[in-house]
């Protein structure tokens, strides 16, 4: 909103408002602008829901040792962060870009989806929440409306990038001047690291450029319903999520820039997408909400995300991944999701696995492996065997294990932003 008054402003030679239309005057306003509103909207919100005790009252002592001390602590924090996010990128973002429209419709769509399962586990106290069915259904469909989207709008398109022998030594990268519609996504550590769907999909013949559409669609899904499940099983400690998240974001900020950049994106050898620099508006709206929410969901938490809150923050990663056509560095910058959800599913199959066999056997002390960290023996059980039970020789006070898991995803992000030069 904010921008094209002042653009309409810039014809008439108002001092100053040229400033808006920078992407960096903007995007760091927007940070800016997102942690007041989470910092100012929060403390509101916090003092709402004790007034009306709407609250997490069922604790897994089993699993948190510090489960008692935690009743009574609203939930539902995910709003604040949407509240945070939203107002900002209405006023400061250009609502005409397809990529920030697509980022509002996921944070709504996902945010919403959470927020029937936070309502489902409090108002309706039901401890399981919103079918799993359900969420995957939502979360199947919001990567669908996202893949269909950049296959079908004509502003979704890239600028290829060439590689030119000079002299016959130097080379140089050039961009293509027609933007194209591209199946194209990168590949890390390759040096021609450009992967085209439609020649996976070859063996189509002549419907191989369809054929690689539908790919491009499902594997959109496939990175958004992971990481947003990631993201929801890494909210289990007090200011986790949020921190992975905004690292996670500070990353993907990174790449968008470079991206949405013609310069840099020829000095890096990436395809040049015009008109990502609004995810970069976005993003700094993402990272300002997470930090800000953090001032309440740090130890001792004064408010949780919820689902409203961890499904949002998965699907806004995964959706703006695949958007600057960067889904294949996934499973490296979003390594803790990664590890929370393999954990689980290793821990479950093999539960299972062994179960069908008379025996209680589990390889993990808990999962996600988070819990791992700070289950007490004393809190095992007493009838099942680990794998790992030694593992780790002690355990480590929730604050702690938040805190490596931050310093963790600052390793990961650091190494998928090297892969922008390790060919």
């Amino acid at each position: 909103m904010l921008y094209y008054f002042f653009r309409l402003l810039e014809q008439y030679d108002i001092p100053g408002s040229r400033m808006w239309l920078y992407i960096s005057f903007r995007s760091l306003l927007t940070l800016i602008l997102s942690l007041i509103i989470s910092a100012w909207f929060g403390e509101r919100f916090i003092k709402w829901m004790k007034r009306r005790n709407i609250s997490e009252t069922q604790r897994d002592a089993s699993i948190d040792p510090f489960g008692t001390a935690k009743k009574g602590v609203p939930t539902m924090g995910g709003i604040i962060i949407m509240v945070s996010i939203l107002v900002p990128v209405i006023l400061l973002g250009r609502m005409r870009n397809i990529y920030l429209l697509l980022m509002i419709v996921t944070t709504i769509w996902l945010g919403f989806l959470g927020f029937l399962d936070d309502y489902i586990k409090i108002f309706k106290k039901n401890k399981d929440g919103l079918k799993g069915k359900y969420k995957i259904v939502g979360q199947v469909s919001i990567g669908l409306i996202v893949g269909l989207v950049l296959w079908a709008s004509p502003d979704a398109t890239i600028h290829e990038n060439v590689t030119v022998e000079k002299q016959g030594v130097n080379m140089v990268v050039k961009h293509k001047s027609e933007p194209v519609k591209s199946l194209k996504t990168t590949i890390p550590f390759f040096k021609n690291n450009n992967l085209d769907y439609s020649e996976v999909m070859s063996f189509c013949g002549k419907y191989k450029n369809a054929a690689g559409w539908i790919l491009f669609v499902i594997m959109t899904i496939l990175v958004v319903t992971a990481v947003s499940n990631g993201a929801n099983l890494n909210d289990g400690m007090d200011g986790m999520c949020a921190g992975n998240s905004a690292i996670i974001g500070v990353a993907l900020g990174i790449f968008a820039y470079v991206s949405s950049h013609f310069e840099y994106a020829s000095y890096l050898n990436i395809m040049y997408i015009p008109g990502s620099q609004e995810l970069v508006v976005f993003l700094c709206a993402f990272i300002g909400a997470m930090i800000g929410f953090l001032w309440y969901n740090a130890y001792p938490a004064q408010v949780f995300m919820g689902d409203t809150g961890s499904l949002m923050a998965g699907g806004i990663i995964g959706v703006c991944a695949v958007i600057i056509h960067k889904e294949l560095l996934v499973p490296i910058l979003c390594g803790i999701f990664l590890v929370e959800s393999l954990s689980v599913i290793l821990q479950t199959s093999y539960f299972k696995y062994r179960k069908r066999k008379g025996e209680r056997v589990r390889i993990f002390r808990a999962t996600p492996i988070h819990d791992n960290f700070r289950k007490l023996d004393s809190q095992l059980d007493p009838s099942s065997k680990y794998l790992l039970k030694n593992w780790p020789e002690r355990q480590f006070h929730e604050s702690k294990i938040t805190v490596r898991f931050w310093i963790t995803t600052i390793i990961l992000a650091a190494m998928t932003i090297i892969t922008l030069k390790i060919r």
